[in-house]
């Protein structure tokens, strides 16, 4: 392994922290297409807060990390890797055009006896029915005779410093036996939680996309309880407090389901089963569930402030939170957005305050605007969407009018002072 060079192609959430991660050990270069992003990791700074700055700038300055825009720059690297997103379009079908891009790339610069491994979540079969053919085509190599591959999905949780990638076990895989060995040692040399070989590059596709998929599930399940207890006058947290005590009871909570991963890998899971003429009932009703959570908190919002006599046309409604989790500025598919929407349809005059969000990158992606500072003017209503640190003691009723509403998406406000929640 002494001869490993590294590329990461994508250096986002997922591709950045791996590549500082391996550039501690092996000579690694970071590829991505936006020069912006480039120059300003190169300076020392990532905007998603992934990668600390001393550590990013650890990386540059005393193990050789760059980031280019330059394909020229990857060209000697022998062990590629590609972190690329993989979204799903409006219609929710797998959207792999990033994919294809980042196999192009890696098909212009791969040679003789390298490795090229996928990290981005897909369905079984992607990496060697889609990505790898891209790859052949674009650089006259065959697969296991001129060049191999690998799979080791990624299992990045932005904003938990916590379970940072070194400290999450890592499923790996290759395109032979011998290969997957390799991959495995090159990912075990930096990972310190350990390793998993799969036995093939589609147990590992396989396992990846239900990991989250099964998460989807058991929170669609809870959110079901939680609109069940409602009608019933039952606390859901209440309950699922009092039903923890067994021991093997999952402590899941109802809540909105966003994000690049919880929200999305469903979808591969369930067109991956369509294609092989299944249709996963539970999956996608799982789906469904989740992705009418948000048009739910806005309707039951609208139902309680009519309860109290509040104007509802016209009246000022303060949503606390845009990004898609807490304490991180990520607001890709975030949920949050349906909440908004639906609140739209009633015609009020709706304020987003974030304190994480870049206002820059929500008006460019949703078209919205979002704020950084609490309004002054005081609202009629106010939805807890997303528990950031920074909302801890926050006075919410100090921000509203004295009949007010307050609905808490997240369950973490006093609940003597709330009018309703999941």
């Amino acid at each position: 392994m002494k001869d490993i060079r590294i590329c990461v192609i994508g250096l986002g959430y997922v591709g950045l922290p791996l590549a500082r991660l391996f550039s501690t050990k092996y000579p690694t270069v970071g590829f991505d297409m936006s020069q912006r992003r480039v120059d300003a990791l190169m300076a020392g700074h990532d905007a998603t807060l992934e990668v600390a700055d001393d550590l990013l700038q650890d990386a540059i300055n005393n193990h050789g990390f760059i980031c280019t825009t330059d394909l020229e720059k990857i060209r000697d690297c022998n062990f590629y890797v590609v972190a690329v997103p993989t979204p799903v379009d409006e219609n929710n079908n797998p959207d792999l055009s990033p994919l294809y891009g980042a196999s192009t790339t890696v098909g212009k610069v791969i040679s003789k006896d390298d490795i090229v491994v996928y990290e981005s979540t897909v369905y079984p079969g992607v990496t060697e029915d889609e990505c790898i053919p891209v790859v052949e085509k674009v650089s006259g190599l065959k697969l296991n005779v001129d060049f191999f591959a690998g799979y080791s999905p990624e299992r990045i949780n932005p904003g938990d410093k916590q379970h940072t990638v070194e400290h999450i076990k890592k499923v790996t895989s290759g395109s032979t036996p011998e290969i997957g060995k390799l991959v495995n040692e090159v990912y075990a040399s930096v990972i310190t939680a350990g390793t998993h070989l799969a036995p093939t590059i589609k147990v590992a596709e396989a396992a990846k996309v239900i990991e989250n998929s099964q998460r989807d599930i058991n929170i669609a399940f809870v959110n079901e309880l939680s609109k069940i207890f409602n009608k019933m006058g039952i606390d859901t947290h209440d309950v699922l407090e009092a039903a923890s005590t067994k021991w093997n009871f999952l402590p899941f909570k109802p809540g909105l389901v966003g994000g690049h991963c919880i929200g999305v890998d469903p979808y591969y899971l369930a067109q991956c089963a369509q294609r092989h003429g299944y249709n996963p009932e539970i999956i996608l009703a799982g789906r469904r569930m989740n992705d009418g959570m948000g048009e739910y908190v806005a309707n039951e919002t609208v139902k309680l402030m009519l309860k109290k006599g509040i104007q509802v046309l016209g009246s000022k409604i303060l949503i606390l939170g845009f990004t898609f989790k807490e304490n991180c500025p990520d607001v890709r598919n975030t949920k949050v957005i349906d909440i908004y929407k639906a609140l739209q349809e009633y015609n009020l005059d709706i304020t987003v305050y974030d304190p994480w969000a870049n206002p820059e990158i929500v008006m460019h992606e949703y078209g919205i605007e979002v704020v950084n500072e609490l309004p002054t003017e005081q609202a009629d209503a106010a939805i807890l969407a997303v528990a950031h640190k920074k909302f801890d003691g926050l006075d919410v009723p100090a921000l509203l009018k004295a009949k007010h509403v307050i609905f808490d998406v997240k369950g973490i406000l006093d609940k003597t002072i709330v009018d309703g929640r999941l």
